[in-house]
């Protein structure tokens, strides 16, 4: 679809929004007569629906304020750490004037630059931030970007990465989430050739296409069987005016949502006929519960142009990284390199974006890691999503996470006196007298 029709549809609805928005506070006044008639219910439903189907959707908020940590509330400052162009580095820093220091594992968690804001991670984080000290990436909409600060590719993307890993010094574990899983495992590789004192201790990838022949999913066979230039003349697009990006060619959000939504119309259909019905009976928390999840999910951004074809082309038909074919600033990108990071795979049973062996791939790739710091895991029962929210990520996956990353950050304090070991497992849970004196350096007090 052209970008400019459809900013022009965008403009010859917004009227008749407003205007139906006008009449559902009519219908709903409390001075209105026939406020509680069926006709009136079913008019104010159908006014919400269409609001809610043709309204642009900005930006959401990670909203992040307080986590609970030794079962005392503490709040959560959410910081700008580091801003490049393309991406800022946000800080989800716990209040220490409640807390104390503490030594937890410093993660960085690095968010798909896929079509929707970072904040899709928003459980992700949640579960992360009270035994963390948690990071993660914030990629920002390509539209918004004039186009004088330059061009944004995959290696672009491996750099940003490289500098957040510095940045943040060494003993940072990096958590990637789906489509950033070959950057990292490709900044972890580039960084282990160049005996970067900065080096992750661990990386863990999640759902992430290594290699998208194993077991390959609709998203993977359209992927691979067209040719670039078929990609570049059917869903790449200029950016319109008056954007601050006028000019600079994305693959726009909305193509990208529009191709997640026909995968599965029938059952988005099926959300917002429920929608209606609830809104009809009333049923506000059923209602909520369904604008909270389309809230995220209809929020997009547009991708810049030249990553998205060189991740088609590199990730999805060539195969470069699992061929040993994949080039960083004219290096090859060789995972048998790696050496001192520890890595973990996490794939979900019913993945339809990324088909069971594909993120596994990586354990294959890093033959130099010691095999008791690799660890795959297959989720049964979820798909995509499943693999970083909900509640199957809460109680199962990110356990074993956790306990991955503080197996390794407890390994590494042994060997290096610079590595701070986490506090236990059992010990966030013990009284607030035994974690104050673990955080005084007192190990014998604290076991």
């Amino acid at each position: 679809m052209n970008y400019q029709a459809y900013e022009l549809a965008h403009a010859m609805i917004a009227p008749m929004r407003w205007g139906l928005k006008g009449l559902k506070y009519q219908l709903e006044s409390l001075l209105n007569p026939f406020r509680g008639s069926s006709a009136a219910r079913n008019m104010a439903a159908g006014c919400e629906v269409f609001e809610n189907v043709t309204r642009r959707y900005g930006k959401p908020e990670f909203g992040i304020t307080e986590t609970r940590i030794g079962g005392m509330p503490v709040p959560i400052n959410e910081q700008l750490v580091l801003a490049k162009p393309f991406c800022n580095l946000l800080h989800f820093d716990r209040d220490q004037t409640v807390i104390g220091k503490r030594y937890d594992p410093k993660v960085l968690i690095v968010a798909p630059m896929s079509g929707h804001y970072a904040t899709l991670l928003r459980g992700t984080v949640q579960s992360m931030v009270p035994e963390h000290n948690t990071y993660v990436t914030d990629w920002a909409d390509a539209r918004m970007i004039p186009v004088a600060m330059g061009g944004f590719g995959l290696e672009d993307f491996v750099d940003y990465l490289i500098e957040f890993i510095q940045f943040l010094g060494t003993n940072t574990h990096v958590i990637a989430v789906c489509q950033p899983s070959v950057p990292v495992l490709a900044a972890a590789a580039v960084m282990a050739a160049r005996n970067d004192a900065c080096q992750p201790l661990s990386m863990t990838l999640m759902g992430g296409p290594i290699d998208t022949r194993r077991n390959p999913t609709a998203v993977n066979v359209l992927a691979g069987e067209k040719p670039l230039d078929w990609f570049e003349t059917n869903v790449m697009a200029r950016v319109p005016f008056p954007y601050p990006g006028f000019g600079r060619k994305v693959y726009p959000g909305f193509v990208q949502l529009s191709g997640f939504m026909t995968m599965n119309l029938e059952k988005h259909q099926t959300a917002y006929k429920t929608l209606f019905d609830n809104l009809i009976k009333g049923d506000c928390d059923s209602a909520q519960l369904h604008q909270t999840f389309y809230d995220e999910y209809l929020s997009v951004m547009d991708l810049p142009g030249e990553f998205y074809l060189d991740t088609v082309k590199s990730v999805f038909q060539e195969h470069s990284l699992p061929d040993k074919k994949l080039y960083h600033r004219g290096a090859l990108v060789d995972c048998a390199e790696i050496r001192s990071t520890a890595l973990m795979t996490v794939e979900g049973e019913n993945d339809d974006i990324c088909g069971l062996g594909q993120t596994e791939a990586a354990q294959d790739l890093c033959v130099n890691i010691p095999v008791d710091e690799k660890y795959h895991y297959v989720q049964p029962g979820v798909g995509h999503y499943g693999v970083f929210n909900g509640t199957r990520w809460r109680t199962e996956i990110q356990p074993r996470i956790r306990e991955f990353i503080r197996t390794i950050q407890y390994k590494r304090s042994l060997a290096n006196s610079d590595v701070r070991a986490p506090l236990p497992y059992q010990g966030i849970r013990e009284t607030r007298e035994a974690v104050v004196e673990y955080q005084r350096g007192d190990s014998q007090a604290a076991e």
